[in-house]
């Protein structure tokens, strides 16, 4: 089958955004615009790591990323099967490895002629993560576990204690950050496009991608077993490509839309 998705596009508070329709499950898409932000964290942030190291990024072009992780419906309607531990339609999917990611957006691809889906790179998530903030957070200098679901036991230095709940959340359940983006910090771990760099470099770059080839893929975003502090926007973690855990999810991007909309 090679047909087109249908999609509306349209503008809220936070600016433009695509309605895809997939079979019965319809995901937002958000424009994110080109810019330049401060990649990774300045040495005075708290419990950050030594492979955060921060630099300038310029995107030069825009990109449209989900607004959510992909939920556990639209797994199901692509592929067939749920390999989620936390069962629930609109939870995200977890127990994905970075293969399994590609092997459902190529059959969205094959199916639905112009979506050309792809994991984002890093940089691109962390733009969006951060949504012209420099906080640790891009709810601010702290957080609670009303904003993100995370080990509540272990908070940010200064921060309360708050729940554990033990398990992923509903997307959308949380606030969005300041660009619409739910659950970045916190729920899911999330696979990014990019070979693992540990040394990142101080000098600006412009649209980065990560290392031709590598042993290793990034991981971001953090989950409900973590403590806060790895849920800050510039943390960063990695995962072989067939790293399968029940806190470890994806969204989608895609570079631009380009079929007929609906």
């Amino acid at each position: 089958m090679n047909t087109s998705p249908w999609v509306c596009i349209n503008t809220d508070q936070y600016g433009r955004y695509a309605e895809v329709k997939l079979g019965s499950v319809t995901q937002r898409m958000r424009w994110v615009e080109p810019g330049t932000f401060m990649m990774g964290t300045p040495p005075s942030e708290l419990q950050r790591r030594n492979h955060e190291v921060q630099h300038r990024v310029t995107l030069t072009r825009g990109y449209w990323l989900a607004e959510t992780t992909c939920i556990q419906l639209l797994w199901q309607e692509v592929m067939g099967n749920n390999p989620a531990k936390f069962k629930e339609a609109k939870r995200p999917v977890e127990n994905v490895s970075w293969k399994d990611t590609h092997e459902f957006m190529e059959k969205i691809n094959l199916q639905y002629a112009g979506m050309d889906l792809r994991l984002p790179t890093e940089a691109e998530w962390e733009y969006a993560c951060r949504a012209n903030t420099q906080t640790p957070f891009s709810f601010g200098e702290n957080i609670t576990t009303h904003q993100v679901n995370y080990n509540g036991n272990f908070p940010y230095p200064g921060g309360k204690l708050g729940i554990f709940r033990a398990q992923t959340v509903e997307v959308k359940s949380l606030p969005a950050n300041p660009w619409g983006f739910y659950e970045m910090h916190g729920n899911t771990w999330e696979w990014i496009e990019d070979y693992y760099q540990e040394h990142l470099g101080t000098e600006p770059l412009i649209d980065p991608h990560g290392p031709e080839e590598g042993e290793y893929f990034v991981m971001r975003g953090a989950c409900w077993f973590d403590h806060a502090a790895t849920t800050r926007s510039g943390d960063r973690d990695i995962g072989k490509m067939t790293l399968r855990i029940p806190f470890l999810s994806f969204r989608f991007a895609q570079s631009e839309i380009h079929f007929n909309e609906g």
